[in-house]
This record gives structure tokens, sequence and C-alpha cells, in this order.
């Protein structure tokens, strides 16, 4: 073996070395050329979306602006990727994502945790691996009360969670939702409904959270952060919202659903829009949905002035406006403003949509304009900014998989099961206890009947898929009380012959002679027992989302369907001390049981645990204190009803009376409250001031419970009409027996503000009452001054 000197050694291991330093950074360098800026994590979102926008063909843009819903109810082989198990299949996906997809719509549909979550993991990888950039899908789902979702855990619908008048207490419902839903695979999430419910006939007032502007708006804001979490990235726990539906919506004409909503601009912006402006603004929600409806004869999804204007001008938007189902197709199919697909692509794009939920329909199109220069380019790459702007956001390109094992682990967990029945126990409301009837004692009660069509399930309401577990009341009573109370049970009568199917296409009322042998049955079961509780109300049947013309959800009548009535006079006939227990979607006229009935619950729909809740709330382990989020009206002559009115609006009626039946904001509570000593300090501001206003509530009963304190402002004289009262702050506090506690609300310009002559905001000089209550209706004045100079 030849060796080398020394010396010559030295210095060729010196060249060596040197040789190594030398082309080490240009070896870095060369390897980072191979990473695209779109998959350096390192690099801004705005850098990364504006490297991947510029590496894309005109068919990868038009993709991610378009949904596959694989799963969906009428299988469509043009937009289908799974087998026929339910399966992923990448030989469809080859066909029908080829250049990659902007969203998939609830593919957790049919699947329990794991299988959902498998099935995220299968359609990611195919995407991250087949298609030329590798871009991961957003897959969606809902969230109106919990994950609809086969194992997820089911809450109370949002009319009653809306009774809790708890943001922070919803915003821990919302954030076990989020972290089901995240677990599974899905990002987005269609939700919150932030519609203001001033139409009570309307099938889907369940899924909004009232009547009042204020107080939907401080639930937006704490459902948009629960879902989203701390941001400005989401994380593995979270998702991204969409506030829906843009914009009044809850106002139909005729209480049919997608009716127009044909009111000013200054109803619009002081009354529906508030709830989605605080959303953006405070809550930072990422995505808005818009709605079916039209506004002054232009549809949401070609409203320019809705969507470009207001959102993402005034507000300052960032995020993703999407359609609602099949809302594009209807600009040709029901409003008739689009001549065909094309032109209804192009309006809906040109007014700020971006992106084609659930079915590529109308979107793929834009190829084909923008190829014949009826549409920019431009305008495409920005809804498709927009959509990757969320997918870096969710950290899809770093963690587009999620962990099986760990959706089973937190679906319908022990932790989330115990917080639903709390969300039941804090929605329920106490409309009427005469002599104090309830909560009822166990130790001198030998029997219950527990009688109604409502007894023997829980119904869960709209968008709810089967959690695996549902305590109806006579469960819930049943296990409250063991062997200690004689539990009976008879289901009274029938609301409907289908018993509550929200997808069913049919709803059909009971049979007569049937229902006249199921109340004399439960007749014979009440004159057995110490005392009845009549379940009753309405179900999946009677209101729910009327989403086509042979799928009908709204009503014309607020009244009990079917012989509940009849049953409810029957059992009163026996004697026996009767409680009424309403389970059902909104307002209802019961105007014979309010004034009959000594005790009256409403529960609305009380979730997966609505026994649990309901047995504690009758034997008095929990003291109600929900209150109504929404007017119950005598009847539906007195529509509209929500306690906002303006001056002129209720003149009165012909031989009956012009107040509700039970009005928004109220409930009762096993104990008593005393207000005493409101004070406004200082008592005269400018308009650009702020001041204090302060009461003392006290607990003069003999139980601990706890009072929603509501505070409502009146603008005495104003340049504009303004409403006899708006709600303008409100706060929960817990009281022991004889215990008073002094409650302090701040007054705001923003909560003396209205809209002008020439719509500007403005606080106008003049005198303003002050009131501290119970509800809308009870309550203490005190006199505000807001002075000129």
């Amino acid at each position: 073996m030849l060796r080398l000197p020394a010396k010559f050694r030295f210095f060729l291991t010196l060249a060596v070395l040197i040789a190594v330093v030398v082309s080490t950074p240009s070896d870095k360098a060369r390897s980072q050329e191979k990473i695209p800026d779109y998959k350096n994590a390192r690099l801004s979102v705005e850098q990364r979306v504006d490297d991947l926008l510029s590496r894309m063909t005109l068919e990868e843009k038009i993709a991610q602006l378009t949904c596959l819903w694989s799963n969906r109810p009428q299988k469509n082989t043009q937009t289908n990727f799974a087998t026929d198990r339910g399966d992923f299949s990448p030989q469809k996906a080859a066909e029908v994502m080829k250049y990659g997809i902007g969203q998939i719509a609830r593919q957790r549909e049919q699947k329990g945790p794991r299988d959902g979550a498998i099935f995220a993991n299968a359609v990611q990888k195919w995407l991250i691996e087949n298609t030329r950039l590798g871009i991961p899908a957003i897959l969606h789902d809902e969230i109106l009360h919990g994950h609809m979702a086969r194992g997820s855990t089911s809450f109370p619908q949002p009319i009653a969670l809306a009774s809790t008048w708890d943001p922070d207490f919803i915003g821990k419902v919302f954030t076990a939702g989020a972290l089901e839903t995240r677990a599974r695979g899905s990002h987005q999430v269609l939700g919150p409904n932030l519609d203001i419910a001033r139409e009570p006939r309307w099938g889907r007032t369940e899924e909004t959270y009232g009547e009042d502007p204020y107080l939907v708006s401080r639930m937006s804001v704490a459902i948009a952060k629960a879902l989203q979490g701390p941001g400005p990235t989401i994380n593995g726990e979270h998702v991204i919202a969409t506030a829906k539906h843009f914009a009044a919506h809850g106002q139909p004409e005729g209480g049919t659903n997608i009716a127009p909503a044909n009111y000013s601009e200054r109803v619009l912006r002081e009354f529906f829009l508030p709830s989605f402006k605080t959303a953006v603004t405070e809550g930072g929600i990422m995505s808005v949905m818009a709605s079916y409806n039209e506004i002054d004869g232009v549809p949401s999804h070609a409203n320019t002035w809705l969507l470009e204007k207001v959102l993402r001008q005034e507000w300052g938007f960032k995020g993703h406006v999407v359609s609602d189902y099949y809302g594009i197709p209807q600009l040709q199919d029901l409003h008739h403003v689009a001549k065909d697909k094309e032109e209804a692509a192009r309006l809906a794009l040109e007014a700020g949509v971006d992106i084609e939920l659930p079915d590529p329909d109308c979107f793929p199109l834009l190829l084909k304009l923008v190829r014949e220069g009826k549409v920019s380019e431009a305008l495409i790459d920005k809804a498709v900014a927009r959509n990757l702007r969320a997918k870096f956001l969710l950290g899809l390109f770093e963690n587009p998989y999620v962990d099986p094992d760990r959706a089973v682990r937190v679906t319908n967990s022990r932790e989330h099961r115990e917080l639903a029945a709390e969300a039941a126990r804090r929605s329920i409301i106490l409309l009427k206890n005469e002599n104090n009837l309830l909560p009822l004692d166990r130790s001198s009660l030998r029997s219950i009947a527990v009688i109604g069509p409502n007894a023997d399930r829980a119904h869960l309401g709209g968008y709810s898929d089967d959690p695996g577990r549902g305590v109806s009341v006579l469960q819930g009573i049943t296990e409250k009380v063991g062997s200690q109370i004689k539990v009976t049970y008879a289901e009274g009568c029938k609301i409907t012959q289908e018993g509550g199917d929200w997808f069913a296409d049919s709803a059909h009322l009971s049979n007569p002679a049937d229902d006249e042998k199921l109340i004399a049955q439960a007749v014979q079961v009440a004159r057995s027992a110490d005392v009845a509780l009549l379940v009753l109300g309405g179900n999946e049947d009677t209101n729910k989302e009327g989403w086509a013309d042979n799928h009908l959800g709204d009503r014309d009548s607020l009244e009990l369907v079917g012989r509940q009535n009849d049953l409810v006079r029957a059992v009163l006939e026996t004697g026996k001390p009767t409680i009424v227990l309403l389970i059902n979607s909104g307002p209802l006229s019961i105007n014979y049981i309010a004034e009959k009935v000594p005790a009256i619950l409403e529960g609305f729909y009380l979730g997966q645990e609505s026994g649990v809740g309901v047995a504690d709330v009758l034997f008095g382990d929990f003291n109600p204190a929900g209150k109504l989020a929404i007017t119950f009206p005598r009847s539906v002559g007195q529509l509209p009803a929500y306690y906002n009115r303006k001056p002129t609006a209720k003149r009165g009626y012909l031989f009956t009376s012009k107040e509700p039946l039970f009005p928004f904001g109220y409930g009762l509570s096993y104990t008593t409250f005393d207000y005493s000593n409101v004070n406004v300090s200082p008592a005269q501001i400018r308009p650009k001031d702020q001041t204090k206003v302060t009461v003392t509530v006290s607990n003069t009963g003999n139980r601990a419970g706890d009072e929603i304190v509501q505070l409502y402002i009146r603008d005495l004289v104003s340049s504009i009409t303004r409403p006899i009262m708006e709600l303008k702050d409100f706060k929960r506090v817990s009281l022991a027996p004889g215990e008073s506690k002094i409650v302090e609300f701040t007054i705001t310009p923003d909560k003396l503000s209205f809209l002008n002559l020439n719509m500007k905001t403005v606080v106008e000089p003049g005198w303003f009452d002050v009131m501290v209550g119970t509800s809308s209706v009870k309550y203490q004045t005190a006199r505000l001054e807001v002075a000129a100079k």
C-alpha cells in the first residue's frame, strides 16, 4: 500500500475539509429548492398561498371552489368516491378528484368515530399522494347542537341552550363539539346559526338563539371562540366556524322557510346583522354562509352589497364565504335571476361566494366562463386564495391525519355526557308553579304517573344523528326514584303517526279513535297515582327545516298538534295534581294549559340527557333558572310578537289581551328574588361617555338559586322611532337563601346609539329609561340623561 508523505497527507486532508465546508451551503440550498414555498411551514400564510396559487392550473383552481358529498341520500356517480359499503375508493377518486377538491361534505355519514377517522385519513392520503400539488381537503360537518354524527354527544337545541343566558357555559358545549368533530377528521362546521327568530311559525326556530340581537350576539362570540380556539391558527382540537344564514333568514314571509325577507336597511342593520357583525369583529369567525332568501329582491347568493360591501369592506372579514346547500343553482331554479347555471355561477362568484356546497353543480362551469372571457381569472384567484388560506390556517399541509383511537376516546365521553346533562338542567324554564307544586317531595310521594307522547323517547330535534344514548323523561324519573316511588306510564295520545322523523318527507296526524283509547288508558293511570306529569309539545314532524316542496316543516298555527289538549282536560278532571312539561321546537300557544295546569316546565329539545335534566329539576336537585329567549304569543294573530317592538306596534285587539302568554326574558325559580336600589351613576353623561348601573338583588326564598339580571334601555325621544325597550346587558348571579349582591353594569355609547336619518351611528342627547329586572315585563327603572355638552 502506497504511503504518502506526512506533509502531503496533511494538505490533502485540509483540501477535503475545505471542499466539504464550501460544498455544504450549496447542498442545503439545493435541498431547500426542492421544497416549494407553499410546503414551508416557516413562511407566512400569505406567502404560502401566493406560491401555491402561482403553481396552479385553471382546472386545479376551479377544483378548489367545489365540494363533493360522497354519501349523499341520492347517489350520484359523478360525485361519489366511496364503495357501496361506504369505504374510500381510490378508483372513483381518480375520476372525480383528479385535480383535487376544495371540500368534502359530511364524510361521517353512516360511520362511527373510528370509521369516520379512517375514511378521512384515506381521503387526505389519496389527495396528497395522487394529485399534482398534493393539496389536502377541508372536510365539513354540521354542529347545530353538537357534532351531527353517529355516536357523537347530542346537546340541547340552540333555542334551549339560549334559555341558559350563559355564553360561558355555551362555550363549553361547543368546545366539546369541536373536539369530537376534529377528532374524526373534519375541519369546518356549518354553524353557529345566528338567525334572529322573529317568526315562530318558521320550522327552524329551534335552530336559533332567540329573538333578540344582543343576546344572540353574545352567544355568537362565545360559540365562535369555542369552536375555533385561541387563534390565529386552528389547532387539532378546534374547527373553522361558519356563521349562518347570512342574512335576515329568521323572519320569512308567512313563516315559511326561504321566503323573502324584504326589510329596510335600517331594520337589517339594527336587528338581523348585529349577531353576524360581532361574530366577525369580536369572535374572529373564519367562514360565513349565504342564506337562501332574498332581501329587497336580491337573493343572498347574488348580493354583492351584503357579501362584499358590508361583510368584507365594512366589517373587515378575511375568511371564505360558502354557499348554502344548492343555494347557487337556486338562483336559476327558484329565484329566476339567472337564465342558466353558468350565469348562476358568475353571479355568485362576483357577489363574493367562494365555494359551492355540497356538489360541483355550477362552479365547474367557471372553467368555460374564464376561457370565454366572461369571468376574469383574477376573480377566481381571489376565491381560491381564501379557500387555501383556510387550509393553511388549519395546518392541513403539516398535519392532515387524525388518530382513530383518539376519535373513539373523546366521542360521547363521560365528561361530555355530564356536560350534556348539565346543559339539559340549565335549559329548563319554569313557566308556572302555582302553590309551589314543584319541586316534588320524594319523602312524601308514593307514586307518579308519567303520561304523554313525549315521555318515553328523548327527542333531539333537527340536525341530529344517533348519539347511541338517549335518556327519556320516563327513564330519567325511573332511575332517579328507584324503588322509592312507583312510576307508571301511559302514552296518552300520539302527536303524529310517524312519531317524529326529521328526515321523513311526510307527516300525518294521529288517528282520533286510537287517541280516544290512549286517553282513556292515561286517565286510569293518573287516577292511581299521587301526581301526574304530562310530557307534551311537538316532535320532529311538527316543526323542522322545510327544504323542499315535498318536505315541509313550517306551520300556520302555534296550537298543540292533535288531541293533546283533550288529554290535559281528561287528566285534570281526575283531580290529581298535574304538571306539564313541554318538549318542542319553539313557542306554543298553550292558553288552556297556562290557565288550568298548576305547574308548567318548558324544555324545548333537551338533548340525549333529557331525562337526567328533567328528573333533577322535577325533584329539586337542581333549581331551574332558565329564561325565555323568545316570546310566547297567545295566538298566531298576535304575530309578530317580539318584545322589542316599536311604540305604535300593539294598539290591541278586540276580545283578547294584546300581551303575550309568556314574555321574553321570563322564567321562574323555586326561590324568589327581590330587586332594589337601582342607581345610575353618573346620571348625566356626554354622548361619548359611559356610566355605571347598579342594582341590589336579594334571594328572599329558602333555596339557593341563580337569577339572570337583565338590563334594558329605551331612548325616550329620538329623531328616528326606537323600540319600546332593548336588551343591552345581562348577568347571571348565584345567591344563597337570604343573600344579597350588588350587580353592576356598564353603559357604553354603543348601547345608547342608533342609526340616524343619514344612516350614521349616533348617540343623541336626551333622556333614557334604564330598566333592570327579572324579565322584559318586570323591572325597576332609573333615568339617564345624555347632555349635549
